[in-house]
C-alpha cells in the first residue's frame, strides 16, 4: 500500500508541471524535414541500432522540449547538438509531429551479456526452469521496480510518471518509454546516475537513478523495452 501511495503522490506531484505550449505541427512537411534523422534513428523513427533510441510514437511535446534543450545547450551531444542548432522553433514542431505520428515497433528479447548471463549447474545438466533463467529473473526484477519502485531507498515508482505500460504522460512532457531499445535506456539511466544528463524537472531523473544499482538500471531498461 505505501509503494501505491508513494506512486500516487508522485503522480499529482509532477502532473502538469510542463510549461511547454505545443503548436500542431505538419506531419507532411515533417516527414521531409526529418530526412536527415533516418541515419541514425532509422525509417519511421525505428532505429535498428540500439544506441540510437526510437523516436517512432514518442510524444510531440517531449521531442520538442529534447530538440530545444540540444539547440540551447542545456543538453549536449556531439551529433544532436548541431544537428538541432540548424533547426527553427516550426522545424522542431513539424519533426516531433511526423515522429508522433509513428508507430514504434515491438524488439526481441533482449540477449545477455556473455559475463551477465551466469546460469546455474542445472543448466548445464540441461534442466534450467523458467524461473531460473538470469534474462527472466531480470525482467521480473525490473517488472517489480517499474511499478512499485523501493520505497526503503527512496527508488521512486516509474509507473507514476511513465504510465502503467510505458505510455508516458504528453501534458507534462514526461517521455513514452515502451519498447525503447535497451541498451538506450541503459545508457540514458546511467547518465542521469552521473549527473551527465540533467535537463528534466528539479533534476528528478538523477534524483531516483542515483539510488539505483546497475544491475537494477540493466533490470529496469530490459522490462521497458519489452512493453508494448
Amino acid at each position: 500500500m505505501k509503494k501505491r501511495l508513494l506512486a500516487f503522490s508522485l503522480a499529482l506531484a509532477f502532473a502538469g508541471t510542463s510549461s511547454i505550449v505545443q503548436a500542431e505541427g505538419n506531419i507532411n512537411a515533417g516527414k521531409e524535414k526529418a530526412a536527415a534523422c533516418t541515419a541514425c534513428h532509422g525509417e519511421n523513427g525505428n532505429s535498428m541500432v540500439g544506441t540510437f533510441p526510437k523516436l517512432a510514437q514518442q510524444h510531440a511535446s517531449y521531442l520538442q522540449k529534447q530538440l530545444q534543450a540540444f539547440k540551447d545547450g542545456s543538453r549536449n551531444n556531439p551529433i544532436m547538438s548541431p544537428m538541432a542548432m540548424a533547426l527553427s522553433a516550426e522545424d522542431m514542431v513539424d519533426i516531433s509531429a511526423y515522429y508522433a505520428a509513428q508507430k514504434v515497433s515491438a524488439n526481441t528479447l533482449p540477449v545477455l551479456d556473455a559475463d551477465e548471463d551466469k546460469k546455474p549447474a542445472a543448466a548445464e545438466a540441461g534442466k534450467t526452469t523458467k524461473a531460473e533463467d538470469p534474462m527472466q529473473k531480470l525482467l521480473a526484477q525490473g517488472s517489480d521496480l517499474y511499478r512499485n519502485g523501493d520505497l526503503g531507498r527512496e527508488v521512486s515508482a516509474c509507473i507514476a510518471c511513465h504510465g502503467p505500460s510505458g505510455e508516458g504522460n504528453k501534458p507534462a512532457a514526461f517521455p513514452a518509454l515502451k519498447s525503447q531499445h535497451a541498451d538506450y535506456l541503459i545508457k540514458a539511466l546511467m547518465d542521469f546516475k552521473s549527473g551527465a544528463r540533467s535537463n528534466n524537472p528539479d533534476n528528478m531523473m538523477h534524483m531516483i537513478a542515483k539510488k539505483m544499482t546497475d544491475e537494477e538500471i540493466k533490470a529496469v531498461a530490459y522490462r521497458i523495452s519489452m512493453m508494448k
